[in-house]
C-alpha cells in the first residue's frame, strides 16, 4: 500500500494543476447543484418494525386526522376575561376560518370541541387550538414561508384581541436546520495557530487547512444533494461537516509535518512529499479506515436515521484521507523549496550553556519514573469520573430543550404552567374495534381503565373514526416527554394491552410521536453493548495486526473504555445535573440525545486508534532497531508534538461547535471534544507510556503461530522506506534478480532459509528442491508470495513492496497445468517462471522452445527463464545450446 501511495504522491506532484483543478472542479459543480436545489432534511426519528411506528403509520391510514403533523396556538384571555367570553369566541372562530383557508391545513380544532376535553385551562383563561396540516406536510417538509402565514394569523388574532397573548409552536414548529456561527470560525482559527506553531511555517500551516476545507465543503454539498434522494437528519450535515474538519486537518498535519522534518535534512522536495505521503499518509490511511469502519457500524442498530448518519460521516472521513494523498502532494508541489525549514539559529552568550528544555522527554520521564503509581493515578481518576455515568439519562429531543427564547419553546412553557407539562406530549392508545359488538363499550372499557393509572392526568379524547374500525384515545401523561415517569407509563399502557385483548378481544398499541420517541431511545440504548462489542472486538484484531503484539491492543482497549466512561460520566454531571453549564451555553439540566452514546463510541474508538498508532508504532520502530532500553522515550518523544498538535486541533475544531450548538448537536459536541482530550493526553500520553514502560519486552510478545498466520499491516509505511532503501542495491550490480538471506516458513515448518541469489542479464536459472519450497520460491520470484525472510530484487523491482509492479513483468506458469502452452505462446514480460517445467506437455516445450528461438533470431533479448523441476539434468534438455550454457542451477538446501 505504501508503495501505491508513493507513486501516487508522485504523479499528483507531477500533475499538479489538474489535481488542484479536478477537486476544485467537482466542488463547483456540486456546489451550482445545490444551489439549484437546495436541501431537504428530515428530522424525524423512526423505528420501522417498532410497534409505537407501526401503529402511527396504520393510524395515518384508518384514522388519519389522529395521526397528522400538527401545530399549536395558545391564546391567552385579556386581563379579566375568558376564552369562552362571546367576543373572544368570535374572534377566535373568525381566525379559525383565516386558518384553513391555508394552503398546507387540513383542519382547525377550536378549544370548545364535545368530543375533546382538556383545550380549556381549568380557568378558563388561556385554550388551545390544534392546527392539523394535509397529509405529507411533516416539520420537516415544512417551510419557513408556511410557518409565517400561520404565525400572521395568530398575530391578527392577538390584534383583534387587544391584551390577549397568542403564541405558535408544536411538531411543526420544533424543527431547525444546523447553521454556523461566527464561534464555529473561531475553532478554525485556533487550529491555524496550532498548525502555525507546531509546523513553524505560515505557508505549511495553510496547507492541512485548505485540504480540510475542501472536504469539508465537499461532505457538505454531498449531504446535501443526496437528502432528496435519501432520508437524512439535518444533524448529519453537523456532525459530517465536524469530523471534516477535525480529521482532514490532523491527517494533512501529519504529512506535512513528516514533509517539513525530512526537508530539514536535506531531501529533494518532490520525494520528500512523495515519501512523507506514502509514509505518513500509510498511517493516515490506517486512521481514516477505523474510523469509517466504527461509523458504518453505527448500523447495528437498525434504525435507519443512524445508519445513514454513520454512512454520510464516514464519507466525509473518506475524502478527507483520498485529499491527504492526492490533493495535499499537489499543493506541496506548488510550494516547493518554500517549506524547506530554515537552519536553526545558534544560541550565543549564556544560553548557549544552558541545556535545551524538552517537553516531551520531560513528561514521559516523570509518567514511566514510576509507572505502576502512574497506572494506578489514571485508572482510579477516570474510574472515579465514570460513575456519574449510571444515571446519565437520554432522551430524543423536543421544543422543551430548545432556547428559553426559541418561539416553539415559549409556547411549550405556556402549555406547560396553564394546561400541565403533559400537554406537550400526549400519548395515544389505538386499536381496531372492527369485529366489536359494542365498539363504544369497549373504548368506554379501555378509558376507564387508562384513567386509572398512576401518571395519567386525564384522557382528552376517546372516540372511534368514522367508520368505527379504529378507536384512538388520547392519554395525557402528567409528566413531560422526555421524562423517565412518562416511559414508565408507556410500559403501564402496553402491560394492559394482554389483558384487554383477552376480556374485550382488541389488540391495543401505544404510540403518537412521544412513544415513538421512547422506543427510538430504548432500541439505542439495547444497541449499545453489540456496538460496544463490535467496536471492542474491532480495536483488538486490527491492533494486533498493526502491532504485531498481544499486551498492546489490550492496553489500547482498557485504555478506550475508560476515555469512554470518563467522557459519559462528565457529559452526564454537566448536561443531566447541570454542573459547570453556565460555561457551555447551557440553559437549563436537560437530557443528553439518545444517540450520542453510540456515536461517540464509534467516532471516539476512530479517533484514539489514530493516536494510539501514532505513539506507539514510533514505540515499536525504536524496538524493532534493536533500541531495547528506552524505546518507549524514545519513541513518544519523536511522537509527542505532533500527536499533541493534532488532539488540539481536533479538540478545538469540536469544542467550537458546543456554545452555539443547538440541543442536538451540543452535547455531541461536548462528548468528543471532551473525549479526544482525555484519550489523547491522559490515556495514550501518560498512562500509555507507563504501561508500555511496566511491560518492558514482552510489550511485543506475540505467539509464534499467530505470528504466522496473521497478514503484515504496514500502518506507518515501512515498505516504502525498505523500497527506498533498497533502490540502489546491491550497489553496481547489474542483476536481474539478486536476493540473500531468503526464507519461507509455514505455522508447522521452515521451508527453506538463507538462501542467496544472482542471475545476471542473458542467464536463467533452474531451481530443485522439495516440492512445497521450490514453488514458494518460484512463486516470489514472480511477484505472487511475499517470503517471511531475507531481501529480494526482481527486474529492478523491491519486493515485496513492489510485487504488482513485478507482476505486470512476470509470467508464472505451473509446467502441470493443460494451458501451459497457450501460456508460454505468448507470454508477459521479461521474467518466465516455469514450476514443474519437466513436466511440460509436447505442446508446451515446443511453445518454449519457439519462444527462446523467436527472442533470439529477431534480435530482441531473450526473456530470464526461471525453471524448477524435480531433476535439473532434465529440465536443461529442454533448453537450447545457448541458454542452457548460461543456466545457474540451485537447489534448495545445497548447491547442485
Amino acid at each position: 500500500m505504501s508503495t501505491f501511495i508513493h507513486r501516487l504522491a508522485l504523479a499528483s506532484w507531477a500533475a499538479r494543476k489538474r489535481v488542484i483543478g479536478a477537486w476544485l472542479a467537482v466542488l463547483v459543480v456540486l456546489g451550482g447543484l445545490v444551489a439549484l436545489s437546495g436541501a431537504r432534511f428530515d428530522n424525524e426519528f423512526r423505528i420501522p418494525g417498532a410497534a409505537s411506528q407501526e401503529a402511527l403509520d396504520q393510524l395515518r391510514m384508518t384514522f388519519p386526522e389522529a395521526a397528522m403533523s400538527s401545530a399549536t396556538v395558545v391564546v391567552l384571555a385579556p386581563e379579566g376575561q375568558r376564552i369562552t367570553d362571546p367576543d373572544v369566541r368570535a374572534e377566535l372562530e373568525a381566525a379559525a376560518s383565516d386558518i384553513e383557508q391555508v394552503a398546507w391545513v387540513d383542519t382547525v380544532q377550536l378549544p370548545y370541541s364535545e368530543y375533546v376535553e382538556g383545550l380549556l385551562s381549568e380557568d378558563g383563561t388561556a385554550g388551545l387550538i390544534t392546527v392539523r396540516a394535509t397529509p405529507g406536510i411533516t416539520g420537516s417538509t415544512i417551510t419557513d414561508a408556511d410557518r409565517e402565514e400561520l404565525v400572521a394569523a395568530a398575530d391578527a388574532l392577538a390584534a383583534a384581541v387587544p391584551g390577549s397573548e397568542v403564541h405558535v409552536g408544536g411538531d411543526l414548529f420544533s424543527a431547525s436546520l444546523p447553521h454556523l456561527s461566527v464561534v464555529e470560525v473561531i475553532g478554525v482559527a485556533v487550529a491555524i495557530l496550532v498548525l502555525f506553531l507546531t509546523l513553524g511555517s505560515f505557508v505549511a500551516a495553510l496547507m492541512p487547512l485548505a485540504s480540510a476545507l475542501v472536504g469539508a465543503g465537499l461532505s457538505t454539498l454531498l449531504i446535501m444533494a443526496a437528502s432528496h434522494v435519501f432520508t437524512i437528519n439535518s444533524t448529519t450535515l453537523m456532525l459530517a461537516l465536524m469530523l471534516a474538519l477535525a480529521v482532514g486537518i490532523d491527517y494533512s498535519l501529519l504529512i506535512v509535518s513528516r514533509h517539513r522534518d525530512q526537508l530539514a535534512t536535506g531531501m529533494d522536495a518532490r520525494e520528500s512529499a512523495a515519501r512523507a505521503t506514502a509514509t505518513a499518509g500509510s498511517a493516515v490511511l490506517f486512521a481514516g479506515v477505523t474510523v469509517i469502519i466504527a461509523l458504518i457500524g453505527l448500523g447495528i442498530a437498525g434504525i435507519p436515521f443512524l445508519t445513514t448518519m454513520g454512512i454520510f460521516a464516514a464519507l466525509a472521513v473518506a475524502l478527507e484521507v483520498a485529499l491527504a494523498v492526492t490533493l495535499l502532494p499537489a499543493m506541496l508541489g506548488f510550494a516547493g523549496e518554500r517549506l524547506r525549514p530554515a537552519a536553526p539559529r545558534a544560541r550565543r552568550g549564556w544560553l548557549a550553556r544552558l541545556p535545551r528544555f524538552n517537553a516531551s522527554a520531560w513528561w514521559v520521564g516523570v509518567v514511566t519514573k514510576v509507572p505502576a503509581l502512574t497506572i494506578a493515578v489514571v485508572v482510579l481518576g477516570l474510574g472515579a469520573l465514570t460513575l456519574p455515568a449510571q444515571h446519565l439519562h437520554l432522551a430524543l429531543p423536543n421544543s422543551g430543550r430548545n432556547d428559553p427564547a426559541a418561539a416553539d419553546r415559549v409556547t411549550f412553557d405556556v402549555i406547560a404552567e396553564r394546561f400541565g407539562v403533559g400537554f406537550n406530549g400526549p400519548l395515544v392508545v389505538t386499536g381496531s374495534i372492527v369485529e366489536s359488538d359494542d365498539p363504544m363499550g369497549v373504548i368506554g372499557t379501555i378509558r376507564d381503565d387508562i384513567e386509572a393509572l398512576p401518571g395519567v392526568e386525564l384522557v382528552a379524547a376517546a372516540v372511534p373514526n368514522p367508520n368505527v374500525d379504529t378507536m384512538m384515545i388520547q392519554v395525557i401523561p402528567t409528566t413531560g416527554p422526555d421524562d423517565p415517569a412518562t416511559t414508565e407509563l408507556v410500559q403501564q399502557l402496553r402491560a394492559l394491552a394482554p389483558q384487554w385483548e383477552a376480556d374485550l378481544g382488541v389488540a391495543t398499541a401505544v404510540t403518537g410521536y412521544t412513544a415513538v420517541a421512547i422506543d427510538v431511545s430504548d432500541q439505542l440504548g439495547a444497541a449499545l453493548l453489540p456496538f460496544g462489542v463490535f467496536v471492542m472486538g474491532l480495536s483488538l484484531i486490527l491492533l494486533t495486526l498493526v502491532f504485531r503484539s498481544v499486551w498492546v491492543p489490550v492496553k489500547a482497549a482498557l485504555g478506550y473504555l475508560l476515555s469512554v466512561g470518563a467522557a459519559f460520566g462528565i457529559t452526564t454531571l454537566v448536561f443531566n445535573d447541570g454542573v459547570g453549564r453556565q460555561l457551555i451555553n447551557l440553559a437549563e439540566p436537560q437530557p443528553i440525545i439518545s444517540f450520542l452514546p453510540i456515536i461517540l463510541m464509534g467516532i471516539l474508538f476512530g479517533l484514539a486508534m489514530d493516536y494510539e498508532v501514532f505513539l506507539t508504532m514510533r514505540m515499536r520502530e525504536e524496538y524493532v532497531h534493536g533500541n531495547h532500553t528506552d524505546a518507549v522515550e524514545q519513541g513518544f518523544v519523536h511522537s509527542a508534538k505532533v500527536v499533541v498538535a493534532a488532539a488540539l486541533i481536533m479538540v478545538s475544531v469540536f469544542a467550537f461547535f458546543i456554545p452555539e450548538g443547538d440541543v442536538t448537536l451540543k452535547p455531541i459536541a461536548f462528548g468528543l471534544a471532551l473525549g479526544v482530550a482525555i484519550d489523547a493526553f491522559v490515556v495514550r500520553m501518560t498512562l500509555g507510556p507507563a504501561v508500555m514502560k511496566l511491560l518492558g519486552n514482552h510489550a511485543w510478545w506475540l505467539p509464534r503461530l499467530l505470528d504466522r498466520r496473521l497478514p503484515v499491516l504496514d500502518a506507518e509505511g515501512e515498505g516504502i522506506t525498505h523500497a527506498l532503501a533498497l533502490a540502489d542495491w546491491p550497489e553496481g550490480s547489474t542483476a536481474v534478480i539478486h536476493g540473500e538471506g531468503l526464507g519461507a516458513a509455514t505455522p508447522r515448518a521452515t521451508l527453506f532459509d538463507g538462501v542467496d541469489l544472482d542471475v545476471q542479464p542473458g542467464h536463467s536459472l533452474v531451481l530443485t528442491g522439495e516440492p512445497r519450497a521450490r514453488r514458494a520460491l518460484l512463486l516470489a520470484l514472480a511477484g505472487r508470495l511475499t517470503l517471511t525472510s531475507g531481501d529480494l530484487k526482481v527486474l529492478g523491482h523491491v519486493l515485496p513492496q513492489q510485487a504488482g509492479a513485478l507482476r505486470r513483468d512476470a509470467t508464472f506458469v505451473d509446467g502441470a497445468d493443460d494451458d501451459a502452452a497457450r501460456a508460454l505462446t505468448d507470454p508477459v514480460g521479461e521474467l518466465v517462471v516455469i514450476d514443474d517445467a519437466d513436466r511440460l506437455s509436447s505442446p508446451a516445450r515446443e511453445a518454449l522452445a519457439a519462444l527462446l528461438a523467436r527472442s533470439g533470431d529477431d534480435g530482441d533479448p531473450a526473456p530470464t527463464l526461471v525453471l524448477g523441476a524435480a531433476d535439473a539434468d532434465g529440465v536443461r534438455a529442454l533448453l537450447p545450446t545457448r541458454v542452457r550454457s548460461t543456466a545457474d542451477a540451485v537447489t534448495l538446501g545445497g548447491a547442485a
